[in-house]
């Protein structure tokens, strides 16, 4: 059987992580999960990753930190945000930074896939923060 396309997943709530992984891999993609920005650098697959999803307001390094981490190292991996405290500021802040787009949670399936499958196209999503309910 052939693996899908790696996702990496990085969020420090254990819930939201662990959902996130199940459904990404009931869409066929291949899924990595992090509980900090900080050990998913350490694990040094984010080269192999064809899309970052993160949520943007973690302990110790933030979402936008490890955003500008990447930038710094030249990483070229599409980033989909993902945030319950996302405001207008931040959210642009991100998409202005290159994030494809930055979802507020709760959001359905059907938008988070539609977002990952527009980033790994290269495409833009117009920057999304529907919630799709």
């Amino acid at each position: 059987m052939t693996e899908g396309p790696l996702i990496v997943v990085v969020d420090d709530d254990e819930s939201v992580r662990e959902s996130l992984h199940e459904l990404l891999r009931e869409f066929g993609f291949t899924v990595r999960s992090f509980a900090s920005a900080e050990e998913c650098l350490m694990a040094g697959r984010i080269g192999e990753a064809c899309c970052l999803v993160s949520d943007i307001d973690m302990p110790g390094m933030s979402g936008c930190d490890l955003q500008q981490e990447l930038r710094r190292r030249g990483e070229q991996v599409p980033i989909v945000f993902i945030s319950a405290h996302a405001d207008d500021v931040l959210r642009s802040q991100v998409l202005e930074q290159g994030a494809r787009a930055c979802l507020c949670k709760p959001f359905s399936d059907i938008v988070l896939l539609e977002t990952i499958r527009a980033a790994l196209g290269g495409a833009g999503t117009g920057g999304r923060s529907d919630t799709g309910q």
